[in-house]
Formats: C-alpha cells, structure tokens, sequence
C-alpha cells in the first residue's frame, strides 16, 4: 500500500511530486527545501533556509506517523559548496542523536533562491 504526503507546496501540485511517500515500512521524503509552505516564502539565509528544511521535514515525518529518530540516510544539496559549513550547527541539531548515513552533494537546484534541499530516508519498524 502507498500514501502520499503533501505540504500543500505549489511546487508539489505544479511539477507533480508528493512532499513524502509512505511504502511498507519505508517513508521517502522528498528533497525539502527552505520554503516556508504556509506563505511560500523564502529565507535569503541558507542558515536559516536549513532551519526551514528541517521544519518541513519534521512535520511530513510526523503526518506519516514517523520523526526523525527514525531517519536512516539523509542528502544535503548546496549550488555552493562553502554554504555546508556554515550550516553544520543546524544539521548537528537536527541529527546528532540519529546519526544517518549522509551524503553532501554540490548541485544547481530548481530556483536560484533556494541554497539547501535535504532529502531524508526513514525505515518503519
């Protein structure tokens, strides 16, 4: 069985994608963004945007009946590399007891805005 998980993001309805899917015991949570979804706006702070991506993944955990203690791999994408750094409190804050598998990737992403996508894997018991 499948569900689908929406942040009610206009980027999830425009482009065609689900902010998280549950499949067995698995949830995906989509590469998640600094928007705050509510009023679809965006820090200029890629600090601040990492804050925002947590938020966002926390709250799509949580409608799946997960969190992020059960998050087993998450994906860090900057468009600038020299951002990581700078961000590695917030990523400590958020997954310091979980301790995922993590990857950190440079890559262009959907808007010039954005300055971080997370993408996090959670395993169901």
């Amino acid at each position: 069985m499948k569900r689908h998980i929406s942040s009610g993001s206009d980027f999830e309805r425009k482009i065609g994608y689900s902010r998280a899917v549950v499949v067995d015991n698995w949830v995906f949570v989509s590469g998640t963004t600094g928007y705050d979804y509510e009023t679809m706006q965006i820090s200029a702070n890629v600090v601040e945007q990492a804050e925002q991506c947590f938020k966002n993944i926390i709250n799509a955990l949580e409608e799946a009946g997960s969190s992020l203690l059960d998050v087993v791999r998450v994906q860090y994408i900057f468009p600038n590399a020299t951002d990581f750094e700078l961000c590695w409190p917030i990523l400590r804050k958020y997954v310091e007891d979980v301790k995922p598998a993590a990857t950190m990737i440079e890559a262009g992403l959907a808007n010039t805005a954005m300055k971080i996508e997370v993408t996090a894997f959670k395993s169901a018991p």
